[in-house]
């Protein structure tokens, strides 16, 4: 398998305060769930084999040497599991009490990570207690019977899965400003983990959720965050069991907090992603001399989609408020694009060819709105309606409809005598085909240049960028105009900002919503015996599936094999093999149709 994929859990178990041997039992629970479930990494909070909350009992010398008793019969139990896991832990070393994270697989300990920062403010005072790992480098020390690394200068390594490293951190560490995630991600970290104890307090999981979201885009990374439970003692504060999981700026997993029941976050990582973008941006680079890190190997296995949603239409956002943030910020991002191009030109028409269909429609609505906001007056715009041998009276009726609704002038001008004349030059017969059609293509972009010339004005393009990808468009016909506002937009998020921009006009929404419903066709073959019109997506397949192919191929330049991976994920209904074949018809027409993007 090379999926790139490795599932990931951060778990919040049931903790009891200073009860170690039942936090320890408690702790393989979940490490054993975690294998049942497949993860490969698995993190636990802050000091939870003793608790955070212990306050000077952290001094208690049975206290520490008991912690280092019941790690050892953690390792031994642990001996038949294949996980890594991380757990909290203190930690005497030369005479110094350290807070550690521990990293352990199979009944061995890979490594051992003191804390670098050490709080002293507020409700924290662990100076009291804690030395701070700062400095600690390149050290070993004796524990259950064995020497390990000890020090934060420490990388672990996966010998099976390319692209796999893990930097490890404790709580503070987080919010400092400059945090060891941040060396370790520039060393070649690409899973970040923090184990923590944060307390709860009003607005701060928020915030702490934005940092994790916000580091792991940063440090273009996988970021696994996991905080103590509501089990700690609320002597002074109370704790909720946050666990967060975000990949390269986007939230992936946010658990709920103040369960007293054990609970964990689980979601597979994409290192395909990781990697294509580390590579991407040429800024992701250090700008010191690079720390040095031990690099410690251990094993995992790749997966597949199983916790992590794929989602069907990558192109447009499942939450709604997302999705009308979406379609208003790509809206004006085309509006303000048009308005730079009139005001370059000094040009004061806009000239449109309006069918009746999604993409003509969201052309309109960015020529009307860049008219409105330059002040250009009310017969700026003309919609320009060209019915042609495979139109039909409800799309056109539509077509006219919306040039009115939208307040462009109307100009009807039919094509077909036009297009009738052009094949009889070509001593054509007239029976569709190839020729036939893109004649009738080529014939209205001739009348919206020349009408554009008799104007003054600009002819705005209606082409997406899913029909530019898989080059369904007529060559010199559709292709060109002398501007193209949708060439950027994917037909599914075309769909939705369409409704989006009309949803404020009563008159207009009920237009919207009736185009919406008809299925995307180009009219230019007639409809057949039975009336059924001209069908788009029977000719190259769902707009859903190729937008979904179109953005991995484009985003992240994945491989076919990971791409039919991810679709099977996120459209199950379809048996692999259709998948396969849309898959290898999208790629041999996204190839084919270079020509058209490249002229």
């Amino acid at each position: 398998m090379n999926s790139g994929l490795i599932r990931v859990g951060a778990a919040v178990p049931e903790v009891s305060v200073g009860n170690l041997r039942k936090n320890k039992e408690n702790i393989l629970k979940m490490i054993r769930e975690g294998e049942a479930k497949g993860v490969s990494v698995i993190a636990f909070p802050e000091l939870c084999i003793t608790s955070y909350t212990l306050g000077d009992l952290f001094r208690q010398r049975s206290i520490l040497e008991q912690s280092v008793s019941v790690l050892g019969e953690l390792l031994e139990d642990t001996k038949d599991t294949k996980a890594l896991a991380v757990v909290g832990i203190p930690l005497l070393v030369s005479d110094k009490l350290y807070n550690c994270a521990v990293v352990l697989q199979s009944g061995r300990i890979l490594g051992i990570i003191p804390k670098t920062y050490i709080p002293n403010y507020s409700e924290y005072y662990e100076q009291r207690w804690f030395a701070s790992g700062a400095g600690v480098t390149g050290k070993v020390t004796q524990i259950a019977g064995t020497e390990v690394p000890f020090g934060t200068d420490m990388l672990f390594e996966c010998g099976e899965i390319k692209g796999l490293a893990i930097g490890v951190e404790l709580c503070e560490d987080l919010w400092a400003p400059f945090p060891p995630h941040a060396y370790q991600a520039m060393a070649g970290a690409t899973l970040l983990i923090n184990i923590s104890a944060s307390n709860e307090l009003a607005g701060k999981a928020e915030y702490r959720e934005q940092l994790i979201v916000q580091d792991s885009g940063r440090y273009i990374g996988a970021f696994v965050y996991v905080s103590a439970g509501p089990g700690e003692s609320t002597t002074d504060t109370v704790f909720g069991g946050h666990a967060v999981l975000a990949e390269n700026g986007r939230l992936l997993e946010s658990s709920d907090r103040f369960l007293f029941e054990p609970h964990m976050s689980v979601t597979e990582f994409d290192l395909h992603r990781l990697a294509h973008d580390r590579i991407l941006k040429n800024t992701f680079v250090s700008q010191e001399e690079r720390r040095q890190y031990r690099r410690i190997a251990f094993s995992a296995r790749e997966t597949e989609p199983s916790f992590r949603k794929i989602e069907r239409m990558p192109f447009v956002p499942e939450d709604r408020a997302e999705r009308d943030k979406r379609c208003r910020e790509v809206f004006d991002i085309q509006v303000t694009a048009l308005m730079r191009r009139l005001k370059h030109t000094g040009l004061k028409r806009i000239v449109i060819g309006v069918s009746g269909g999604l993409d003509s429609a969201l052309a309109l609505m960015v020529g009307t709105e860049a008219a409105r906001r330059l002040g250009l007056g009310e017969n700026a715009v003309i919609g320009v309606v060209m019915p042609g041998f495979g139109s039909t009276p409800e799309t056109q009726s539509l077509a006219r409809r919306l040039v009115l609704a939208a307040g462009a002038q109307l100009r009807e001008i039919s094509i077909i005598e036009a297009a009738k004349a052009h094949l009889r030059d070509l001593d054509h017969a007239g029976q569709p085909d190839i020729t036939y059609e893109n004649a009738q293509a080529r014939e209205r972009t001739q009348v919206l240049m020349d009408l554009a010339n008799k104007e003054n004005g600009l002819v705005v393009g209606t082409g997406d960028l899913s029909e530019l990808a898989l080059g369904f468009c007529t060559y010199a016909g559709d292709q060109i105009s002398m501007y193209g506002v949708n060439a950027g937009v994917a037909k599914t998020l075309i769909k939705e900002i369409v409704l989006f921009v009309a949803e404020k006009d009563e008159h207009l929404k009920e237009i919207a919503r009736e185009i919406v419903s008809i299925p995307p066709s180009p009219e230019l073959l007639p409809p057949s015996a039975e009336g059924k019109r001209q069908d788009t997506q029977k000719q190259i397949g769902q707009y859903d599936l190729n937008d979904f192919f179109m953005y991995y191929v484009l985003r992240f330049e994945m491989s076919p094999e990971k791409i039919l991976l991810l679709a099977g994920a996120a459209y199950p209904e379809y048996p692999e093999s259709a998948l396969k074949e849309q898959l290898k018809k999208f790629y041999k027409r996204f190839f084919s149709s270079q020509f058209k993007r490249s002229c």
